[in-house]
């Protein structure tokens, strides 16, 4: 039908043949009149079917000829304006489907080939014009059809429409009220094509512009075709990319002004845009689901703060959570995963629990993603599984039972194995958000944390080699990574980050009892679920993976982040398993790990860079040296805390290679003197424990030179050479040295000759040159002790007829170099060398130091000190098998007795200046010998040849009046002395009691007065407010003192005089005494001294100690804190509480929850470990060193151990 002429034979007799043309090949000629056209298109006559056929003709021509028609409607631009109008108006008369899409058709292929802006000019104003003079847009559809064809056909009209035509764009936005949906899709189609070039949608009217978007809303609203909601979204969908629209939007209620087609709409409805969306979500058709998910999402991703309520308030998270449960769709999924990632930035999000709701739909559906193709999609759903993890609140649980938990963690390790190590990295950042605490279920799922974590290590097996995790750190330009490198380096980090916090989470459930293990698991199965099967895991993980794993990429490029998490990791271990940690830290040790840090914290920590690198290098320093320090193997256990003060006071700062730790050495003057202490005390770890680190220094120091090996080096570095801080690690270093046992020979003998050499200041470097080697060698093997003893005799012998004269009255004092070699007899004998036996060598020693003592004067603190301070450590560290002959050679030297009872009187005259009284320290070892004196004395029943005066009521003055004007330590040895005596009854041979104060002066004595003398009733209620004055003071070297001596009381009072017992422990003020400690602090409700204090209530009867608020508030404490956090000594003396608390007659029934609570307690307890017997070490405060089972607690009943000191 197209080849068919094209004219009107009716009228074309009547047309100008300049109108007609012939168009086409020659065996298709076509002629073609277009005056003909426009008759027919205009005249009512002519049929639907004639015109149709005519319209076909001219399409056929356009077709095969083109430029034919423009060239005969160029003569006139008239005409052609007059053609172009007839097939305008042909649009609005024509009924017939066929013609009007013949009309649409012929129309823009004419105006394309026209090329004319004014063409199109004058069409558009024409259908303005129309519908100006029109009340409606009723029949315009063929119009807007053409107009949605022409939009399509010049990508300039657009922008011309909205600069030039916004009054035709206004009737466009006029037709959205129209009631045909037909006819509204149409004009949803042209208005989506103007908003989808952004230069016309910015020229929009803003009033204009924001009338559409309303128009828009109500449409989609009450769309019920398919076509018109399809276009209404996909203009809403332009709309939202426009902030200030999608604010109109959001604050859209009511605009239901209804056009007089229209009149339908109540106006009481009202819509929003998150109902609109809601309802589509909901609609049944996945395609208007997945628009409605992606507007959503262009809507929040303006602000996420500001439109997220709205759609929250609305439920919306709810409905896309159930489109994860029911859709497999890939644009479904990744349509709603990524609408959820922003609704997840609002906190409302989380507090409206919709995570709770919507978290089983969210694994459901990842688990089938998973086995999908399309990684993107798998990225996205594990992205916001981590953001909800990451982000819920801890009081509000994601996996009350197990199930849940287990659910995820088969999401995670299907992500964790997949091949794209991209979506492995995405897996491994949502498990190291599921290894919080608050999100393990209960019981906790040990064995699925450990497949967890074990499948995120095997991958790091598999990483593909090299590994690239950042740009290098170290400043120095590497080849430029691939691809594959570097995603395999984002893994490995996001491996490390994991990992660390599995370590975290494991201490964690640690701290707390009921987390430990799965009450509800098998008893075969309770090893593999349990808490201490984690920790093992993490080790041996550590250790065969983590380990090789990061130092040899670190080899390759080091990277601060990777060395930061790996280093913490390491760290962790020492506290999760610390019984293995002695064999982890030896091996750490030799291996070079010191070295490996050292190196990496020099490059990378430099110049104050990368702080948290720096802070993890301190923190497994020190922990791993505190290791190795602490281990029974290693030498001077007591020097510990100082070498790690040391440590931690310049870890920090020191950022050397090690090329320049010589150098660093010998700088006297430019060197930090505390760097220099650091070196010298990594160095004597390191070669302590055989480190190749040591070796590699020692190789480096003999290169630099040429002479010395390093223990050359170090030993011309003297004492008198460089600071004494430094002198005592280098001595101990190059005591350590193995095989040079001959050479500390040497230096100890030459330094035993400096101590009598004449010259002070060398004498006391050498005494503190050979506390270091008495430290270093003597706790291995004791040959430098044994070889120092017969030299120090001889000294002392010699010396001794020197300091005879001094003690005679005036003259000159006792040679210099004697209190130098009684500190350092002191040293000897209280070093962790001092032999177990006593032999000839040793009673010789005590022999003449007694002597010496009982001929100085009583001011002659220097030499009198170290000497008494020598005899009572001799004491008190005998074994028992030889304490009876030292107490038998110590009581029968008179002298030394008189000494005593000199320096007791002069502390006790109230005539005496305070010139001629005693210095504190010098007291307070004469009443620490004593005491022991008083102790041995009464065990061997040695013969006693002088009584000691001690006035029993200036002591109990002293501690209820005196304290302020006297140290702790004082007062500590005084309560000492008097827990002695009144562990013997205050009825010892050595001792001749005078009342004082105390005293009972009525005579005859009343009974009670009787039965307690010669302390009597005042004089025990006198001493027992004292001692209540002292545990006041919270002191710590008060409290243990007081409260053994308190025990003490009560065994002598209960064995002289029962009811006085009872009566002093059931004082009202015992509860003023228990409120004022109890409510001190975390750390004395868990002293040893505070539980064995009210252990000893509770077993004299007293009825001060109730459940609560006292034992409420230990168990409380304890609780908080674990178990097995408590020291040895608190374990024992809360065992000990609870159960004097099962057996006790005082306290009222305590509750089921209290009796549950203590149970528990005792049973966690109870599988604690069996503490070691407590070893009676050496403490130093000051000048003076102390026994610690002197100021330790006493446990057991009282009663029973005032039987135990009569025996």
């Amino acid at each position: 039908m197209s080849n068919m002429d094209v004219i009107y034979q009716k009228v074309h007799f009547r047309h100008d043949p300049r109108w007609s043309a012939i168009t086409g090949p020659s065996a298709d000629d076509v002629v073609l009149c277009v005056a003909c056209v426009i008759e027919m298109m205009e005249s009512k006559d002519v049929s639907c079917v004639r015109k149709s056929v005519a319209l076909a003709g001219v399409g056929g021509v356009l077709k095969r000829s083109p430029g034919a028609i423009k060239e005969l409607l160029s003569q006139d631009t008239r005409v052609c304006l007059h053609f172009i109008a007839s097939l305008l108006g042909m649009l609005r008369s024509s009924e017939d489907s066929a013609t009007l899409e013949q009309g649409i058709q012929v129309l823009v292929h004419l105006l394309l080939e026209l090329q004319s802006e004014q063409f199109v000019q004058d069409v558009l104003n024409d259908i303005h014009t129309q519908l100006s003079q029109q009340a409606s847009v009723r029949g315009f559809l063929p119009i807007f059809t053409f107009l949605g064809k022409l939009v399509d056909a010049l990508p300039a009209l657009p922008q011309t429409l909205a600069c030039h035509h916004v009054s035709l764009l206004e009737w466009l936005s006029v037709g959205l009220q129209y009631p045909d949906e037909v006819l509204k899709a149409s004009v949803c189609y042209i208005l989506r094509r103007v908003w989808e070039v952004p230069a016309a949608t910015q020229s929009l009217p803003t009033p204009l512009r924001d009338s559409m978007a309303r128009a828009v809303l109500h449409t989609l609203h009450h769309a019920s075709t398919p076509q018109l909601t399809i276009n209404c979204l996909g203009l809403l969908k332009q709309m939202l990319q426009l902030g200030e629209v999608v604010s109109v939007l959001m604050n859209c209620r009511t605009e239901l002004v209804p056009d007089e087609g229209s009149a339908d709409w109540p106006s009481s409805q009202y819509c929003s845009l998150p109902l609109v969306l809601k309802k589509l979500l909901l609609s049944g058709d996945e395609l208007l689901q997945v628009a409605s998910a992606r507007c959503m999402a262009a809507v929040l991703v303006h602000s996420p703060s500001q439109y997220c309520p709205q759609f929250i308030q609305a439920d919306l998270p709810e409905f896309l959570f159930e489109r994860l449960s029911s859709s497999s769709s890939e644009a479904m999924l990744w349509s709603t995963y990524g609408c959820l990632l922003l609704l997840a930035e609002e906190s409302l999000f989380f507090s409206q629990c919709h995570t709770v709701y919507g978290i089983e739909p969210l694994v459901r559906s990842l688990k089938d993603v998973l086995k999908l193709t399309n990684l993107e999609v798998q990225k996205q759903g594990l992205q916001l599984l981590t953001v909800i993890l990451d982000r819920q609140p801890a009081a509000v649980r994601l996996f009350p039972t197990s199930m849940g938990f287990v659910g995820v963690a088969e999401v995670v390790l299907s992500g964790v194995s997949s091949p794209c190590l991209r979506v492995a990295t995405h897996a491994a950042r949502a498990a190291t958000a599921l290894l919080r605490l608050q999100h393990q279920s209960s019981p906790v799922q040990y064995k699925e944390l450990k497949k967890i974590v074990g499948a995120i290590i095997t991958r790091c097996t598999e990483l593909p080699v090299p590994i690239t995790t950042h740009q290098s750190t170290t400043g120095v330009p590497g080849p430029k990574p691939t691809n594959q490198a570097s995603k395999a380096g984002s893994f490995l980090l996001q491996a490390l980050v994991c990992f660390q916090e599995s370590c975290r989470l494991a201490e964690q459930c640690s701290s707390e009892p009921s987390l430990k293990e799965n009450a509800f698991t098998a008893p075969n199965q309770q090893r593999k679920d349990s808490l201490e099967a984690l920790c093992l895991s993490l080790l041996r993980s550590c250790d065969t993976v983590l380990i090789p794993t990061v130092t040899r990429l670190c080899e390759q490029a080091p990277s601060s982040q990777v060395l930061q998490h790996f280093f913490s990791i390491l760290s962790y271990q020492f506290t999760l398993l610390p019984s293995l940690m002695p064999l982890f830290a030896l091996k750490l040790a030799s291996s070079g790990f010191i070295r490996l840090v050292l190196e990496h914290k020099a490059a990378l920590c430099s110049g104050n860079r990368n702080s948290g690198l720096n802070a993890a290098c301190c923190d497994l320093l020190l922990k791993l040296c505190k290791c190795l320090l602490s281990q029974p193997a290693s030498s001077h256990q007591q020097d510990v805390e100082e070498q790690l003060g040391l440590l931690e006071a310049s870890l920090l700062s020191l950022c050397s290679r090690l090329a320049e730790w010589p150098s660093l050495l010998m700088d006297a003057s430019g060197t930090p003197r505390a760097t220099q202490h650091c070196l010298i005390s990594l160095l004597h770890v390191a070669q302590l424990h055989g480190d190749r680190y040591a070796r590699a220094h020692g190789e480096h120091t003999r290169t630099h030179t040429d002479t010395y090996t390093l223990t050359g080096y170090l030993a011309l570095a003297r004492p008198f050479l460089i600071p004494p801080p430094v002198s005592t690690l280098v001595v101990r270093l190059v005591s350590s040295w193995p095989g040079d046992l001959p050479w500390c020979g040497k230096l100890a003998g030459s330094d035993v000759t400096l101590v009598v050499s004449g010259d002070e200041r060398l004498a006391e470097r050498a005494l503190s040159e050979l506390r270091c080697l008495l430290q270093a060698r003597g706790g291995s093997d004791g040959a430098l002790p044994t070889l120092l003893r017969p030299a120090l005799l001889q000294l002392l012998q010699r010396l001794a007829c020197h300091s005879t004269g001094s003690s005679q009255g005036p003259g000159p004092s006792a040679p210099s170099a004697l209190p130098l070699i009684l500190q350092l007899l002191c040293l000897m004998q209280t070093a962790p060398s001092a032999a177990s036996e006593m032999d000839g060598t040793d009673f010789k020693l005590l022999f003449h130091v007694s002597n010496l003592a009982g001929k100085l004067k009583a001011n002659n603190k220097e030499t009198l000190l170290p000497a008494l301070n020598y005899l009572y450590c001799c004491l008190a560290l005998s074994p028992p098998h030889c304490s009876d002959r030292a107490v038998s050679m110590l009581l029968c030297n008179t002298g030394l007795m008189e000494q005593i009872q000199a320096l007791l009187d002069l502390s006790s005259s109230s005539s005496s200046s305070s010139f001629s009284s005693p210095p504190s320290s010098l007291l307070s070892c004469a009443r620490l010998l004593l005491s022991s004196l008083i102790i041995l004395q009464h065990t061997h029943s040695a013969q006693v040849h002088m009584c000691v005066r001690v006035d029993l009521g200036a002591m109990v003055q002293l501690l209820s009046c005196g304290k302020r004007h006297a140290d702790n330590l004082s007062l500590a040895c005084l309560v000492r002395l008097l827990q002695a005596m009144l562990d013997v009854e205050l009825a010892s041979p050595l001792l001749q009691l005078e009342e004082g104060a105390v005293g009972v002066r009525q005579r005859p004595l009343q009974p009670v007065d009787s039965a307690l003398h010669p302390l009597g009733s005042h004089g025990a209620h006198a001493l027992v407010a004292a001692l209540h004055g002292l545990l006041l003071q919270k002191q710590e070297g008060l409290l243990s003192v007081s409260v053994n001596c308190l025990r003490s009381l009560m065994g002598f009072l209960h064995k002289r005089c029962p009811s006085t017992a009872l009566h002093v422990a059931s004082q009202p003020w015992g509860r003023f005494l228990l409120y004022s400690l109890l409510n001190s602090g975390e750390s004395l409700l868990q002293h040893p001294a505070i539980l064995a204090l009210l252990t000893l209530l509770l077993q004299a009867g007293s009825g001060v100690v109730q459940w609560d608020p006292e034992l409420e508030q230990v168990l409380s404490a304890v609780e908080r804190t674990g178990v097995d956090k408590l020291r040895p000594s608190a374990a024992h003396t809360l065992k000990e509480l609870l159960t004097q608390v099962q057996h006790s007659t005082s306290l009222t029934p305590p509750s089921e929850q209290h009796t549950l609570r203590a149970t528990a307690l005792l049973e966690s307890l109870d599988r604690l470990p069996s503490p070691e017997p407590a070893q009676n070490s050496v403490l130093r405060q000051g000048e003076l060193s102390y026994c610690s089972l002197d100021v330790t607690v006493n446990t057991g009943c009282y009663r029973e151990l005032t039987r135990s000191t009569n025996v």
